[in-house]
């Protein structure tokens, strides 16, 4: 029981090399074989993760080094996340701290670690991609000081160990080297440097059991499984046990069916485990995230998990256009609630509660990432629903309305400078700093309210031709800023039922630019393109060439179409307005008005 152990969370901003980094630890410990083929990024095993190339799921493996063992946690980078990351840090006694040698640290870097501080964590600081062009190593470690002083950090906290590393090449050092050479044989110096820096988990092991479950997964044969750290006393399988959700909150007893361990990527049976390990344990079918498993004798029960608040919501409703129900398996209310119920089990940052109108569900997330990867994995599982433009969670503080405010960090090009600058201003922006890099970038730093973010990304995509790297984190709530404008078109909407003609779409295309291409499927109030002004159009979609016995030959007849645009979950929920929905189906993405009739839209609007 006496085995050495470790316990890690890898954490940094987005795309800074955290999963990357976690298949060389894997490679070099010696957890695949020789003749075994390892994938890249093989943390990230979920479609929508290896899709998109993002972690959003944190999740654990083991490995070996010098007969001590290592868990560790690969956590996401996104805000949208961060509930995974803070039930990840729940788990650990110490922190890997990636931070990008060209990029410094960035607003989630900011954010995760503000977490990891605040629950008294050692970081291990560990420069990565030092072997970029572009690479300025001192500057970040500087960057990386002035950033733990400002977020409270303790002396002890400060003192911080450096590695430098370069993530896909598989190597680390203590020591700066020379530009465009290796600085150290292999990952050697950062397995040292966790066994030296992360202390190992005190508990007793012969205390009464305490062991809180942080993560939830879940198996067809032996059905649900809580995953979590033993803080205190020894774990058996088959031992009775008592659940509870903190000190005053509801218990029940169980007994723990089998009890796994992390080795590698997989995961083994034990005999018993005793303080610092990470278990999965099953046979407890309502174990929830949070909860305490405890001795029932001498019960010792952790206080529950707390998660920052959400500040995004959307409706989610049942789809009612005149093409519901013939893509999707679950289209009812009853079986969109159960869903989200289901989803509630193991995503601690979101809230759902039921409205006032039949059929609509309002679900509330940390980000519009948060709430569109859950409709993402909807659409794959056979739902079919619809959802409207995104809000943000407004409070009362003393009397007066308050407003979720976003920290942004835009990286552009000096020339895309203004127009980026203008964008922001409009949407009530307050520029915090200014920082040109010297070779023809500059780093904005803007204070926004987060309402002023909702559509924003691909109007930025647009002003920095592609080339620009954007990033937010919640900062706090501060009085309300006033109205902020919304989208500068209007849209084209089909006024009749039927499927799209390319003559159709020949005689629309000086109007603007569509979302359908011909042979597509419309219905009456169907949202076909944007309109280039700013009012909505009513337009015939569905027209066909009145055909005569005359002979034609000629290019000037050829009809001549501008490619539609690729309507995606994301860019949909960024487009529309308060007065429209998404549909989302299995196979297909549509907008739509909320009245599809044309007399119902302007009682509405009259009314409104």
């Amino acid at each position: 029981m006496s085995k050495p152990i470790r316990n890690i969370a890898i954490i940094a901003h987005v795309d800074h090399g955290k999963t990357t980094m976690v298949d060389q630890l894997l490679r070099q410990s010696g957890t695949f074989a020789e003749h075994e083929k390892m994938i890249d990024t093989v943390m990230d095993s979920n479609a929508i993760e290896r899709e998109r190339g993002i972690t959003i799921l944190a999740k654990n493996c083991a490995v070996r080094w010098k007969d001590t063992h290592i868990n560790i946690v690969d956590t996401p980078g996104h805000a949208d996340f961060g509930g995974e990351v803070e039930r990840a840090l729940s788990m650990v006694d110490g922190v890997v701290l990636l931070i990008d040698a060209q990029e410094g640290p960035m607003p989630q870097t900011r954010f995760v670690t503000k977490k990891a501080l605040a629950l008294g964590l050692r970081p291990i600081v560990v420069v990565n991609k030092v072997d970029k062009p572009g690479a300025n190593p001192d500057k970040v470690i500087n960057a990386a000081f002035d950033l733990f002083d400002k977020l409270g950090a303790t002396d002890e906290q400060l003192d911080f160990p450096v590695v430098y590393a370069s993530g896909i090449n598989g190597w680390t050092s203590m020591e700066e080297g020379a530009p465009g050479e290796q600085w150290g044989p292999d990952m050697s110096a950062l397995f040292d440097t966790i066994l030296q820096h992360v202390p190992a988990h005190q508990g007793d092991p012969n205390a009464p059991l305490q062991l809180q479950i942080s993560a939830l997964d879940f198996s067809s044969f032996v059905g649900r499984i809580g995953v979590g750290r033993i803080n205190a006393g020894t774990l058996k399988p088959g031992m009775d046990v008592q659940v509870m959700e903190g000190a005053d909150g509801p218990s029940y007893k169980g007994r723990v069916n089998q009890v796994l361990t992390f080795q590698g990527l997989d995961r083994v049976q034990a005999a018993e485990a005793g303080p610092g390990d990470i278990v999965l344990i099953n046979g407890i079918a309502d174990i929830g995230i949070g909860v305490t498993v405890t001795d029932p004798a001498n019960p010792a029960p952790l206080p529950m998990l707390k998660v920052d608040e959400p500040t995004l919501t959307m409706n989610f409703c049942v789809n009612t256009s005149p093409l519901a129900g013939r893509e999707g398996k679950f289209v009812t209310s009853r079986q969109i609630w159960d869903r989200l119920q289901k989803e509630l089990q193991s995503n601690v940052a979101l809230r759902v509660k039921e409205t006032d109108e039949d059929g609509v569900f309002e679900a509330s997330g940390r980000g519009e990432l948060h709430l569109t990867i859950l409709l993402e994995n909807m659409r794959r599982e056979g739902y079919e629903l619809a959802v409207s433009k995104p809000r943000v969670v407004f409070r009362d503080v003393n009397g007066e309305r308050h407003e979720p405010i976003e920290l942004v960090t835009a990286d552009i090009e000096e020339q895309h400078q203004g127009g980026v600058m203008q964008a922001l201003g409009e949407r009530k922006g307050e520029l915090v700093n200014m920082e040109p890099d010297g070779r023809g970038r500059v780093r904005l730093e803007y204070r926004i309210p987060a309402r002023g973010l909702i559509g924003f990304t691909n109007e930025f995509l647009n002003l920095t031709r592609g080339s620009g790297l954007i990033s937010n984190i919640f900062d706090g709530y501060e009085p309300h800023k006033g109205d902020i404008g919304g989208r500068k078109n209007g849209v084209l909407i089909s006024m009749d039922d039927g499927e799209i003609f390319t003559y159709a779409l020949g005689k629309l295309d000086d109007r603007g630019r569509m979302f359908v291409r011909a042979g597509d499927p419309v219905y009456e109030g169907m949202i076909v393109g944007i309109h280039s002004r700013d009012n909505d159009l009513v337009v015939n979609a569905t027209r066909t060439k009145q055909l005569t016995n005359f002979r034609v030959s000629g290019k000037e007849d050829a009809i001549k179409i501008t490619p539609p645009i690729d309507l995606t979950l994301e860019y949909g929920v960024e487009f529309i307005e308060d007065d429209e929905l998404v549909e989302i189906t299995p196979k297909s993405i549509r907008l739509r008005k909320r009245f599809l009739k044309e007399h119902e839209r302007k009682r509405a609007s009259r009314d409104a």
